[in-house]
């Protein structure tokens, strides 16, 4: 699907370069003014763990981070939440995306996996980076994967479309924004989170005793308990990120 967004003059401000970046005093580059924050959902056969999500549809995937220990060599660590994850285990022994599945940790909630990208899998975070976005958040849904992204500016979101576009990768916008100056900063929340935190909040979740526990939370807005905890941990974790 194409992307359109109502924007101003596309020419740059003065003082900004062709790209639309402006320099501070000190020299440094800036797309920091003003974008697009968007959500959205990504749907391939061959994206990244998509063949392995396919078996186990009731596994939520949160990647904890990736790393290159050699050059040509991604490993990705990623934390697995449902109660399938046997099934999701088995696709991972057949998955073209990955190589070298490895349980690394265990928990009663969860389980955590290292795999090496294939150059049969389909990413995104690299495509982000090179149309100037930012990847603010990031798990697995039934389709595939939903993201927040911030883009400085339409083109560069028209650009990750055309990306997507050119690769056969599907694009289901759940939300738009412009992002600027009057922002409370807190930009990398999802809808969701915000309203679990907002439940979670009102309901005395945070009081001593809880006034609310994450299975009433997980009944109340009628999801998951998995969800509602890997969505407290990310929200909590990136509240502390932009404050402390």
């Amino acid at each position: 699907m194409s992307i359109e967004i109502a924007d101003g003059e596309d020419r740059p401000e003065p003082g900004a370069d062709a790209d639309g970046t402006a320099a501070d005093a000190s020299g440094v580059r800036s797309t920091a003014d003003g974008g697009i924050v968007a959500q959205l959902r990504l749907d391939h056969s061959r994206l990244f763990l998509a063949p392995s999500l396919r078996r186990a549809p009731d596994v939520t995937l949160e990647p904890d981070y990736w790393t290159e220990p050699e050059p040509g060599r991604t490993v990705v660590f990623v934390t697995a939440h449902g109660t399938d994850l046997e099934a999701f285990e088995a696709g991972l022994e057949t998955d073209p995306t990955v190589a070298d599945p490895v349980l690394v940790d265990r928990y009663p909630d969860r389980r955590v996996y290292r795999v090496a990208l294939t150059d049969r899998a389909v990413t995104f975070t690299a495509a982000t980076a090179a149309v100037g976005g930012r990847l603010l958040d990031c798990s697995s849904c039934r389709a595939g994967w939903q993201l927040q992204l911030r883009f400085p500016d339409r083109d560069r979101l028209v650009a990750f479309n055309d990306y997507c576009r050119e690769r056969d990768v599907s694009i289901t916008v759940d939300h738009l924004r412009v992002s600027d100056e009057d922002d409370d900063g807190v930009v990398a929340l999802t809808d969701k989170q915000q309203e679990l935190l907002a439940v979670a909040y009102e309901e005395g979740y945070f009081e001593v005793p809880r006034g609310i526990s994450q299975d009433e939370l997980a009944q109340r807005l009628d999801v998951s308990k998995s969800a509602v905890s890997q969505r407290l941990r990310r929200a909590i974790g990136e509240l502390c990120a932009q404050t402390l």
